[in-house]
């Protein structure tokens, strides 16, 4: 923990107790014989063995551990991390397993040519209820902000410390489509975006844990208001 980190690594974990291990050893594994690295972990109130698990390994991997017992919410979990964080550089993915730690690398080499670096799951692996929806979102997110983002709503960022200084205290109020609500305040915020393909992998265990078909219609009206609100500079 003594060490300087290059880059640090922000999960938001919810419930994730039966994977979470092996999900943050195989980014230490591929990560840490290049690049000095660490771990922010945003736990989010989990009901699981979770907490236990991110316990014990906090003993043993290079980590910021973030618990709480309540429930903060996907967004409210990524923007703790990025105020808990203080490496030079900040990589945010998720915790499902769903992300490949080797696509790391071809960001990590364009590091210093863009504001922010996001992936593009050129084969996503989800439902299709959820794919419908990000399909419609990312058209009334160019539609709103005219962003030429392929997949503004992909969990796997590199961007810098100074960047994270400029974004907006507001940034984080879509609770479900922080990332839609990102680039439309970045979008704002005059930042340089980059693109670079990644690969999509199944959960490594059970179903997603927010994005349950029953609740994608709410889910979506609530962002789809919310992206309007910020649109009219709400």
């Amino acid at each position: 923990m003594s060490q300087d980190a290059d880059v640090e690594i922000l999960m938001p974990v919810h419930n994730e107790g039966s994977s979470i291990e092996r999900t943050l050893r195989e980014w230490y594994n591929e990560l840490s014989p290049k690049v000095n690295l660490r771990f922010v972990i945003s736990e989010d109130g989990s009901q699981d063995n979770t907490k236990e698990v991110l316990t014990r390994l906090s003993q043993e991997l290079p980590m910021v551990l973030d618990m709480i017992d309540e429930r903060r919410g996907y967004a409210g979990a990524v923007v703790a991390g990025m105020k808990a964080g203080s490496a030079p550089y900040l990589l945010v993915v998720d915790s499902d397993g769903q992300c490949e730690p080797k696509d790391f690398w071809p960001f990590w080499k364009r590091r210093t040519e863009f504001d922010v670096l996001i992936g593009w799951r050129v084969n996503r692996r989800d439902v299709l209820a959820r794919k419908v929806m990000s399909r419609c979102f990312k058209l009334l997110h160019w539609t709103l902000f005219r962003t030429s983002l392929h997949d503004p709503s992909c969990p796997y960022l590199l961007m810098s410390r100074r960047v994270i200084e400029k974004l907006p205290p507001e940034l984080g109020t879509l609770r479900e489509g922080f990332w839609w609500e990102f680039f439309a305040r970045a979008t704002r915020r005059g930042l340089k975006f980059g693109e670079l393909p990644v690969a999509h992998r199944e959960r490594t265990a059970g179903g997603t844990m927010v994005y349950q078909p029953a609740k994608i219609p709410l889910i979506a009206w609530r962002n789809g208001v919310g992206l309007l609100r910020i649109w009219l500079g709400r």
